[in-house]
């Protein structure tokens, strides 16, 4: 491989986040990015104490061929003496959502083998091209600051570390360099199929790229989102220790007087830290409710009256004294 990011020392600083792994799991679709993923590791683990690497396949159950393509990618992992699982996606399919279905359904086979075969990781083979049409799709849907931050290099997936390593990566040069290499891919056609709202906008890249908005263009942006978020989150972080008050036995209750006066993305944050601390935060995530909450609670401090609020499970009671209370709904609060 001519590329210096593909010679020993890049593979190594390409996988740095891999060495602390005693055993991972590569998922390998059979298309050009993860057949090159599968190809790499198998490289960048030609070493004296070498890693064990599980390729595993998921068979979403969705194309008569994909059977036949997820036996294909085991016989070229056994080329390259690495084992290979084949995951299968059971039961009735979705209606409606299903990509995300599927995404969720795959991810959570994916982790289950991992605790099964004691890997410590997941890698995945996201590239630029991924992070560019994420961002696009949750720019299109009015995401904040958090969603523009694009898929994470690393993040933590029910106690199983997943890394993204070829998350700066074109997917043209993969495509390159499987086709240099003599490396077999497959293609599949529902990467082709417009009824999915990723396929539209990959469709849109080569337009948005003429105009300036290149794939580069938008992972910096995400790049750059996740360092102002960072800043954000160091900020609220400090704010909610000042706010956070302690009352045994009342659950989560905060100064008002603090998220008040902070400026509302920090308000914001400080309501999500309190929603986390309650239990809570996964069942609050749209932006536009959570704001709309803020707002209604920095209005009812300033006029020095009380409020209750029911947001997704949660019961917000601001008092007419300047404690935020948070914490579970009844059954019979909820719905109000």
């Amino acid at each position: 491989m001519n590329s210096p990011a593909f010679d020993k020392p890049g593979l190594d600083r390409l996988f740095a986040a891999l060495d602390p792994a005693g055993a991972l799991v590569a998922a390998v679709s059979g298309g050009p990015d993860s057949i090159a993923l599968m190809h790499l590791l198998a490289r960048w683990n030609q070493r004296p104490a070498p890693h064990r690497i599980i390729v595993a396949t998921v068979d979403h159950g969705l194309r008569p061929e994909a059977a036949d393509e997820a036996r294909w990618v085991g016989v070229e992992a056994a080329r390259l003496a690495l084992d290979h699982r084949i995951l299968t996606w059971r039961g009735e399919k979705p209606a409606s959502a299903l990509q995300e279905r599927a995404r969720d359904a795959r991810y959570g086979l994916l982790v289950e083998l991992a605790r099964d075969t004691g890997a410590s990781h997941l890698v995945t083979a996201h590239t630029l091209d991924d992070q560019a049409e994420t961002v696009l799709m949750r720019l299109s849907r009015g995401s904040g600051l958090t969603g523009l931050r694009g898929m994470a290099v690393e993040r933590n997936r029910d106690g199983i570390r997943h890394v993204r390593p070829l998350l700066d990566i074109p997917k043209a040069t993969l495509v390159e360099l499987c086709t240099s290499q003599g490396w077999r891919f497959v293609s599949d056609p529902s990467n082709r199929d417009e009824r999915f709202a990723r396929v539209r906008w990959r469709s849109l890249m080569p337009a948005l790229a003429a105009e300036g908005l290149t794939g580069e263009r938008l992972a910096e942006l995400a790049r750059r989102a996740r360092q102002a978020e960072e800043a954000l989150d160091l900020k609220a972080a400090e704010a909610y220790g000042r706010a956070r008050l302690v009352r045994p036995g009342e659950g989560v209750v905060l100064d008002a007087a603090i998220l008040a006066r902070e400026p509302f993305e920090i308000a914001l944050r400080i309501l999500l830290k309190g929603l986390s601390e309650a239990g809570l935060q996964e069942n609050a995530r749209r932006l536009n409710r959570l704001e709309t909450c803020v707002e209604r609670l920095r209005e009812s401090f300033h006029r020095e009256a009380g409020l209750r609020m029911n947001i997704a499970g949660a019961l917000i009671e601001l008092e007419s004294g300047g404690l935020l209370k948070i914490g579970p709904e009844t059954p019979r609060q909820r719905g109000r």
